[in-house]
């Protein structure tokens, strides 16, 4: 959930890449880092084991627009996406305010896609927390690879249920729609503390 430090009349807001294993959640990440200016974010923090795969989280605090004179951030996480780290994933997703699913597009990949999307709602609900009513986009990732899954094969397996997330194709590693995908959630997640939030006013807490 959004904490307001009305101290540093700060509004954070803890947004989450979450899906399969090397499907580029940290490589999203890396290329929000390397293109916004050095004063507008802080340290990108990586922990990853020897196969090169996010251990714990990276973290990226993004400073924004002002609200009411008070400024916005977002703080950028990525979950591991091996079944080993289940209840790191759990942790990390305490108060979370959007989730990105990065979806690998590559064929082979599509029964990884299924389990951890399931395993998403899985370490949500345990956190009481729901994808279904929480804001959400689905990045559908390497598109630019030969032997891609349809999109609309895509689509079936992974957003075919009562509400539809939006949707973004998306190849990381060039940064196409990698800055799309991030501000579609963020206006999401602004979108609805508007709609369940006071504007902040210095000493009242929320």
């Amino acid at each position: 959930m959004a904490v307001i430090n009305h101290e540093t009349r700060e509004v954070s807001f803890k947004l989450v890449y979450c899906g399969t294993p090397m499907g580029g959640k940290t490589t999203n990440l890396n290329h929000i880092h390397s293109r916004i200016a050095p004063g507008q974010r802080g340290d990108l923090i990586t922990l990853a084991t020897s196969g090169d795969r996010t251990l714990f989280f990276d973290f990226l605090p993004v400073h924004t627009m002002v609200i009411n004179g008070y400024r916005t951030k977002f703080m950028l996480y990525t979950v591991p996406g091996q079944v080993q780290f289940n209840a790191t994933r759990q942790m990390v997703l305490r108060g979370v305010d959007g989730i990105v699913f990065v979806a690998d597009s590559q064929l082979d990949r599509m029964e990884e896609n299924v389990t951890s999307l399931h395993g998403l709602r899985r370490n949500l609900e345990e956190n009481g927390l729901s994808l279904d009513t929480m804001p959400a986009v689905l990045q559908l990732n390497k598109r630019d690879l030969p032997a891609v899954a349809p999109v609309p094969y895509l689509e079936y397996l992974l957003n075919s249920g009562a509400r539809r997330l939006p949707v973004f194709q998306a190849a990381a590693s060039g940064g196409h729609n990698v800055f799309a995908t991030l501000n579609a959630l963020a206006q999401g997640v602004l979108r609805l503390f508007h709609q369940h939030t006071s504007p902040p006013r210095p000493g009242v807490p929320v």
